[in-house]
């Protein structure tokens, strides 16, 4: 039995989980540290995940997925990232990109991007932009009407797989004085006309996973906008409440791999004549963490299955992205503590582990943006 707590995944789900457990510990695991080191994308890994099916394992099997649940889908994140964050991330990164399709685009619109999405060819979610993180109404790109289309004009920013994707769900203003009701969403293609990525972050962690802006001065057809023009911020909230759940298995991966790093560290290294972990500087931490990680995981399984439910997880999703991040925060904190000095250096795991894991309490959301859904929700619940 172990100590960490195991979901119980359908059977399904299970097999698709120990496809990405093989994957992991053959490849990703083997080829994180050099692609941490030079900042590289991992297109093998990608080419692996769209081989094996795990891409768009999510999309409708009628478009080339596996209609999977969210809960496999959170599964595999799981174990992809127990190997390599980075790929966890561009993963993850996918799954935000194909969402606004799944939930509101044409036949056509998911035949060509989903179908594209399962052969390797990926869309990336473009919402953020320099003054418009946490508050996605804010958002100042505008798509101004031109002839059987819009012009889409404004600037991008912190796009996961940026650069690698060749498609871009991008929220821009079609209707400036009706507030949030204003926001729509459009499908831009990589090499059209005015679409350009000039920038690329140099990143702490999760360095593999490209991170760059998009510059828009471009036209597209109208028959590009996905779903009713004006209700795109639904649109991007409801995508959000998805990748939250996700960017919490990207956490509990971490998570995962800092415990299987620090415990058996723990358990060998002697100190004072005994075994670190008898001593209580360190087994009682490890036992909190074993504590918090099983209960964490518990948390992000439960959200997963309650949206494959088809319930409301916009609360349970915010408790368990901002739950599982903060653990993640410490089982890292944990295994460099266990390592000590080795801890802080290149080349041992938890060192980038560390680094890793900041983004995941930064990403889909802030901690403190996590704790303001949850506020809302509970004003709202007393006010009922």
């Amino acid at each position: 039995m172990s100590v960490i707590w195991n979901p119980r995944l359908a059977e399904a789900d299970e097999r698709l989980r120990k496809v990405a457990q093989m994957l992991s510990d053959e490849h990703f695991s083997v080829n994180a540290a050099a692609i941490d080191r030079e900042a590289r994308y991992p297109q093998e890994h990608v080419d692996l995940l769209v081989e094996h099916g795990l891409a768009a394992m999510f999309v409708p099997s009628r478009y080339g997925g596996q209609d999977a649940s969210l809960a496999a889908t959170c599964a595999v994140a799981e174990e992809i990232s127990r190997g390599c964050a980075a790929t966890a991330a561009v993963f993850s990164t996918y799954v935000l990109g194909a969402f606004p399709l799944v939930m509101a685009g044409t036949e056509e619109q998911c035949e060509r991007y989903l179908g594209g999405l399962a052969r390797g060819t990926a869309v990336s979610f473009a919402l953020t932009e320099r003054d418009a993180g946490s508050d996605a109404s804010a958002i100042e790109t505008v798509a101004e009407p031109e002839g059987e289309g819009f012009r889409i004009r404004g600037e991008k920013w912190f796009i996961g797989n940026g650069g690698a994707s060749q498609h871009y769900v991008v929220f821009a203003v079609t209707d400036p004085d009706a507030g949030p009701r204003g926001i729509s969403a459009f499908m831009v293609d990589r090499d059209a006309d005015g679409a350009v990525i000039d920038h690329y972050e140099d990143k702490m962690g999760i360095r593999g996973a490209l991170t760059s802006n998009l510059k828009l001065d471009t036209w597209v057809p109208a028959e590009a906008m996905i779903g009713e023009r004006g209700r795109a911020l639904r649109l991007a909230l409801g995508t959000l409440n998805v990748g939250r759940i996700t960017v919490g298995a990207q956490a509990t991966g971490i998570a995962l791999a800092a415990y299987d790093e620090a415990a058996p560290r723990a358990a060998s290294r002697v100190s004072f004549g005994k075994p670190i972990l008898e001593h209580q500087g360190i087994g009682f931490p490890m036992a909190d963490l074993a504590t918090e990680l099983s209960a964490a995981r518990m948390m992000l399984y439960e959200a997963a299955s309650a949206y494959d439910r088809g319930e409301d997880v916009r609360t349970l999703g915010a408790m368990a992205k901002l739950y599982t991040s903060e653990v993640s925060h410490r089982a890292v904190d944990v295994a460099v503590q266990v390592f000590g000095g080795y801890g802080f250096c290149k080349p041992y795991a938890v060192e980038r582990l560390y680094r890793d894991q900041r983004i995941i309490e930064l990403y889909e959301g802030t901690s403190e943006i996590q704790r303001l859904v949850i506020a809302r929700a509970i004003g709202q619940e007393v006010a009922a």
